[in-house]
């Protein structure tokens, strides 16, 4: 009979610790006080080195605890600063500082705040007597201590980031080109001129009659205007004004603007024949609206130019930030890739603690059974 409570009891204690194994396991991730949520504000790197649980009400008859304070050290890393110190399974942690613990997460929070390599004071339950302990919390960035069933350390290099790329530079708007291509219609307001003209080609030239597709082609003659008045009509071509060859809009623009009287001697082909009109025009005053036009065009471009280099810094500034962004996201991925390693160590220590004290009991088991002749 002896032999068999033995039996059971050793039984009992090697399922005991399975179980232990499986809540360990399955507990949540923020429970592993060797490794502070990253995410949340201010997380620190300081390390204690085991795993708890928060006390439950069925918790207090095995832990001789009389109320539901503290937390419970469900697993104890051995080569951290908790194990090296001497805490234990099943002890509760009760105070941190001479501060009450209430939870698993005011103990993570306390611990995450206290800097690396601190001296902390621990008041702990054990079997219901107090105790107090001085613990050194090490630096979670440093890496764990080495094992003798697993020599391989953990590292982790940042790889290096690849710089900006520089943008390329947005080309300079070029300069406006008063003189105007052939194929562009120059108008003349009424309150000057009142003719709408544009440039001849050699098809057109050939067909009224003017050689080589030279002078200006008036489309429309404005009604009431001053070259209504001095006879001008649609179809004719202005080839001379006073004397000077006209080749293009541009020249009867030149003309028009450069005369020296208030009228002009303006040279026609009409129905192929050559004759001469006197076009009047408004004082010379009254002809600086092209010049005025011309400056408001070249301090609009002035302006368009300058807001064009403004975009274009704002673009730049928005892509570095966008393209530091990403670098960022992606060295946080990496950084959780990086605790996901630290945290299946711990869980593969863990394993090999389970296996040790499974070997011991195996052993211890066998030493009884030969002590009672058992074969």
């Amino acid at each position: 009979m002896q032999k068999l409570t033995l039996i059971a009891v050793l039984m009992l204690s090697v399922w005991t610790i399975f179980a232990r194994a499986d809540s360990s396991s399955a507990a949540p991730q923020g429970e592993f006080l060797g490794f502070p949520s990253e995410d949340s504000e201010g997380a620190g790197t300081s390390y204690l080195g085991v795993d708890t649980r928060d006390i439950t009400a069925d918790r207090l008859g095995p832990l001789h605890l009389k109320e539901e304070t503290g937390v419970e050290i469900t697993m104890v890393d051995q080569d951290a600063p908790a194990g090296k110190a001497g805490l234990r399974e099943q002890d509760v942690i009760l105070t941190l500082n001479g501060e009450k613990i209430a939870s698993v997460e005011q103990l993570r929070r306390m611990i995450r705040e206290t800097p690396p390599g601190r001296i902390v004071r621990l008041g702990i339950s054990r079997n219901g007597q107090p105790m107090n302990y001085q613990v050194q919390l090490a630096n979670r960035d440093q890496g764990f201590a080495g094992s003798d069933e697993n020599p391989k350390s953990f590292h982790f290099a940042m790889p290096a980031m690849p710089a900006i790329p520089a943008i390329p530079d947005i080309p300079d708007i070029p300069a406006m080109d008063l003189d105007l291509p052939a194929s562009i219609v120059v108008v003349h307001a009424s309150a000057r001129s009142g003719l709408m003209v544009e440039n001849l080609t050699p098809q057109l030239g050939d067909y009224f009659g003017v050689r080589n597709g030279e002078g200006v082609l008036v489309r429309s003659v404005e009604k009431g205007s001053r070259a209504d008045k001095a006879g001008f009509r649609a179809g004719d071509v202005i080839t001379k004004v006073n004397g000077e060859p006209i080749h293009d809009a541009g020249d009867f623009t030149h003309a028009l603007r450069s005369r020296k009287d208030n009228s002009v001697d303006v040279g026609i082909v009409r129905d192929k024949k050559e004759q001469v009109m006197t076009l009047s025009l408004p004082e010379r005053k009254q002809s600086r609206d092209d010049e005025e036009s011309l400056k408001r065009i070249s301090s609009s471009l002035s302006q368009y130019q300058a807001e064009v280099a403004l975009q274009k810094a704002e673009i730049q500034q928005a892509m570095a930030w966008q393209y530091q962004k990403s670098l960022e996201n992606l060295k946080q991925r990496l950084q959780e890739k990086c605790d996901q390693s630290h945290e299946l160590r711990l869980q593969h220590k863990n394993q090999l603690e389970m296996e040790r004290r499974l070997r011991e009991l195996r052993e211890r088991l066998e030493e009884k059974l030969e002590e009672n002749n058992w074969e």
